[in-house]
């Protein structure tokens, strides 16, 4: 039984700095799968009408001239200026900037019978590297009133692609009580596992963060700007610790995204 005992010992010791150095499910970079996104079911609404564009929708909303010069908008930490050219009776281009300096600009198309928005966009509102491109579709689900422009209306997001791969990569790891986040456009975190706030970098809308574990495989993230909370991210890696998903609650907005990602 002694010598049973001391075997056992020596097992546990030789096995203990095995077990301190194990990596968790969650430690790794994941490239989430746009394709199979599950996108919000609220509709965005817009108006564009004598010579006026509103996102009655946005957070903060607003009302702005479509006159294809800059106009100020408040409220939003992203961009200060806006600009709506109106291209044709079918098509609108804007431009954002921060600052007197663009960092985003999207061209937005109504498909000949109505029914669907096309948007490309480019936007490094958000990012301290590359600009995040891709492209975006809707599909409406109310018309705006008579005289309006065809964007004028409700759409509900139904497709995203060719994101650049910038904001599909996310690398996360849990050592001890820490949980960490990095991406390539520049956000990061490390928080403790007790929810208490932690400095969120890289996004002018995001201030601070917490993170909480619940249950073995899923962290709960909350992101925070200036102490509310505007959005909440489940973050749950599957038995095999191949792929996770990630649900995320835009709290602001009052939707819920779904996406899945693959371990690389």
């Amino acid at each position: 039984m002694r010598k049973r005992l001391l075997s056992v010992g020596l097992f546990l010791s030789a096995l203990l700095p095995v077990l301190a150095t194990a990596q968790s499910a969650f430690d790794g970079t994941w490239k989430i799968d746009a394709d199979k996104a599950q996108l919000p079911k609220e509709p965005d609404v817009y108006l564009l009408q004598a010579g006026m564009y509103s996102c009655k929708t946005c957070v903060p909303s607003y009302e702005i001239k479509a006159d294809g010069q800059d106009q100020k908008v408040g409220g939003n930490p992203y961009f200060d200026t806006l600009r709506v050219k109106v291209v044709d009776d079918r098509t609108i281009e804007m431009t954002q900037k921060k600052a007197g300096k663009i960092n985003g600009t999207s061209k937005w198309s109504v498909s000949p019978d109505g029914d669907t928005l096309a948007v490309v966009f480019s936007d490094s509102s958000a990012t301290n590297a590359d600009p995040v491109n891709g492209k975006g579709e809707s599909t409406r689900v109310a018309k705006g009133p008579a005289g309006s422009h065809a964007l004028s209306g409700s759409w509900r997001s139904s497709k995203i692609e060719n994101i650049s791969e910038n904001a599909l990569l996310v690398t996360y790891k849990l050592e001890g009580d820490t949980f960490s986040m990095r991406n390539p456009t520049g956000q990061s975190y490390s928080a403790k596992l007790d929810g208490t706030d932690a400095p969120y970098k890289g996004d002018p809308g995001t201030t601070t963060v917490s993170v909480k574990q619940i249950g073995r495989n899923t962290i709960e993230e909350s992101d925070k700007r200036d102490g509310k909370v505007i959005g909440v991210s489940r973050i749950t890696v599957a038995p095999d610790g191949k792929s996770m998903t990630i649900i995320f609650s835009d709290k602001l907005r009052g939707t819920t995204s779904e996406f899945p990602a693959v371990k690389q």
